[in-house]
């Protein structure tokens, strides 16, 4: 813990960043019993951006102490000086921020590796009654970013996110011989105990995966072709982050993304409106709650699809200067060593006014998607996901549970045909998302109908 370790720095230029961070990670694995992986690990360090004419000058050190923020902040203020001597000048100061502070509150992780590794191991004997699962593989996971910054025209903020996931991946023999596989995470935000305090309270929920895997191995292939499907909430989550909110990356709309010139346009059906929000929804705190950015930068929600227009980006405190747009506060950073990026913190689209049995009824031969595994797009847009649960809709009714399949389709293309968003809205806490860094993100939506193209065995 390190609340008030900055505050003593004073007198560095106003256009000044020091961060100082802290990063805590925890990792146990189970295979079929048997301990495979058994990590607690730190990372800490400070560093510091100072910018002159448009240009940015960074250091860092694995250090922590006095001697080492003065050290970093005079090695910052040396590079920037260096690129402004040498390079073409890249525009003047940047607009002041907003003087502001925010403090979460620090909590010791105090649970044992043993403990955790004892919890798994409990849940490893409890999926050992199933004599159809014939491998099981239990994951914890454990992570916690601790920064504190200040600038030199006054910000300061510290902020603490922890968050703790269990992950199963069961796998059992299908009809065909051939393997099936299911996975599923539990958790969210918080230590490991705010999450898992008992094994037993874990079982009703792996007796639903467990049914379903069951399902699954006597399920069919989908049929391939553009299909009425509708998403679940942790697909129409990767939808809004992957195919959308990347190419609504203000430094990604400079290098060429499809979000540029559709700006003020019509991207999706008019009941869709998308949203990154920076620390709350409806009054509770999201998976990524960001108040102040690695920047300085009050954090404010960015409205990306308005009623299917597209309407914003989200930006850093240079983005945003470059095209007169109000600064998001969307520069983070994973580690010490790190500078910002301009990234997504809690991206989903909004809830409509159906049911989910309303959608379901509507189609009459369809799929109801409610897992991923995984999922990939680019900056036109264009994606591919991998579907691990789901179900054929046959005349308004669920039926059969499906193999192993794919989704694709250009997202300004697809979120077109929504005609239908379930009334409710699930968040999700265990993505990663990869962008040069790793950073923990939230996602998450409501059920969403649409049509997209479905591949086949």
């Amino acid at each position: 813990m390190f609340i008030g370790s900055l505050e003593s720095f004073h007198g560095f230029s106003a256009d000044t960043e020091l961060r100082r961070q802290c990063n805590r990670s925890r990792r146990v694995s189970l295979l079929n019993g048997d301990v495979i992986a058994n990590s607690n690990a730190e990372q800490s360090g400070i560093n510091a951006r100072v910018f002159r004419a448009g240009r940015c000058g960074f250091a860092s050190s694995p250090e922590t102490d006095v001697a080492a923020a003065e050290r970093i902040l005079k090695q910052a203020s040396e590079n920037a000086k260096f690129l402004a001597d040498r390079l073409p000048s890249a525009g003047g100061d940047l607009p002041p921020r907003v003087i502001a502070s925010h403090q979460d509150p620090w909590r010791a992780d105090t649970v044992a590796q043993k403990e955790i590794l004892d919890f798994l191991a409990q849940i490893d004997d409890y999926l050992k009654k199933f004599p159809d699962v014939v491998s099981r593989r239990v994951n914890c996971s454990c992570l916690s970013l601790e920064k504190e910054l200040k600038t030199g025209d006054g910000v300061y903020s510290y902020s603490f996110m922890p968050r703790s996931n269990i992950a199963v991946a069961l796998t059992a023999i299908a009809n065909d011989g051939s393997p099936v596989e299911r996975y599923e995470v539990f958790g969210g935000s918080g230590l490991f105990f705010d999450n898992f305090s008992d094994p037993s309270k874990c079982f009703d929920a792996l007796d639903r995966v467990i049914e379903e895997l069951m399902r699954k191995r006597e399920g069919i292939f989908a049929d391939a072709g553009r299909k009425t499907c509708i998403i679940a909430p942790e697909l129409s989550g990767m939808l809004a982050h992957e195919a959308v909110g990347h190419t609504a990356e203000a430094d990604f709309v400079i290098s060429g993304s499809v979000a540029g010139p559709y700006r003020g346009k019509q991207v999706a059906s008019s009941i869709v409106t998308l949203t990154d929000f920076a620390n709350t929804y409806h009054g509770k705190a999201l998976p990524t709650p960001i108040y102040i950015d690695d920047e300085g930068v009050v954090a404010k929600d960015a409205v990306l699809i308005d009623h299917g227009i597209l309407t914003g980006w989200m930006h850093n405190r240079s983005s945003a200067a470059r095209y007169g747009d109000e600064r998001t506060g969307n520069a983070l950073a994973f580690s010490f060593a790190d500078e910002p990026l301009i990234r997504m913190r809690n991206t989903a689209i909004l809830p409509g006014n159906n049911t989910l049995q309303e959608m379901i009824s509507s189609i009459e031969d369809g799929y109801y998607f409610t897992a991923t595994g995984n999922g990939q797009a680019d900056s036109t847009g264009e994606f591919m996901f991998g579907i691990s649960m789901g179900y054929e809709i046959k005349n308004g009714v669920t039926g059969r549970a499906l193999r192993d399949t794919t989704v694709s389709g250009v997202a300004f293309d697809v979120l077109k045909t929504v005609d239908m968003i379930s009334d409710e809205m699930v968040w999700l806490n265990s993505g990663m998302c990869g962008k040069k860094q790793p950073f923990p993100v939230g996602m998450g939506g409501p059920h969403v109908k649409c049509e997209i193209n479905v591949g086949g065995n």
